[in-house]
């Protein structure tokens, strides 16, 4: 894994030599082909993100600090130091899982920016005038489908008033992969 990391690394730093160098707008490429470090194709099935770090350890610990400061406020008694653990605790939790809603709707924007411009590059006229009676739900998961298949499948989407992320997600055949989730 840390030889593909300088691999890319290098190969970062020699194209930004080079864009800097030479580029009409000046703005260094920094990106890493996706076969440098894609696992696995990504399917239905698996293109849910776990994050670790967040998921299976920052997530169960402030959990188990919230439970903590609970037990401790019942079993030494009512004071200001354990209602504002209390308090604290809980902000905490809420903090936590405030900052992934934050990044998700961040990316989620973000999506729907490309996806727009996708529209104009994949879709006909006809329904490119529709674009706008989609829903972010329905444009984040129709990022799966492949160009050839979102046409029918945006038509189907729109006509159908199909919402259900999920239900989009399972109508794809040719899923389009989306490495860089959050």
């Amino acid at each position: 894994m840390r030889n593909e990391k300088k691999t890319c690394a290098s190969k970062q730093r020699s194209r930004r030599k080079a864009t800097l160098g030479g580029s009409a707008t000046g703005f260094a490429a920094i990106s890493c082909p996706m076969e440098e470090w894609q696992m696995s194709e990504q399917n239905f099935e698996n293109h849910g993100k776990f994050v670790p770090s967040y998921h299976f350890f920052a997530v169960p610990v402030f959990l188990i600090n919230f439970l903590w400061s609970l037990y401790r406020l019942r079993k030494l008694g009512i004071s200001f130091e354990g209602i504002f653990g209390v308090i604290l605790a809980a902000a905490l939790v809420v903090l936590v899982f405030q900052a992934r809603l934050f990044a998700l709707t961040v990316q989620d924007r973000v999506i729907r920016l490309e996806e727009r411009l996708r529209y104009v590059r994949v879709l006909p006229a006809d329904l490119q005038v529709r674009t706008g009676e989609l829903t972010i739900g329905q444009i984040v998961s129709l990022r799966f489908a492949s160009d050839a298949e979102l046409p029918a499948l945006a038509r189907r989407v729109l006509d159908d008033k199909v919402t259900a992320r999920r239900a989009i997600k399972e109508l794809i055949k040719q899923w389009r992969p989306d490495y860089l989730r959050a």
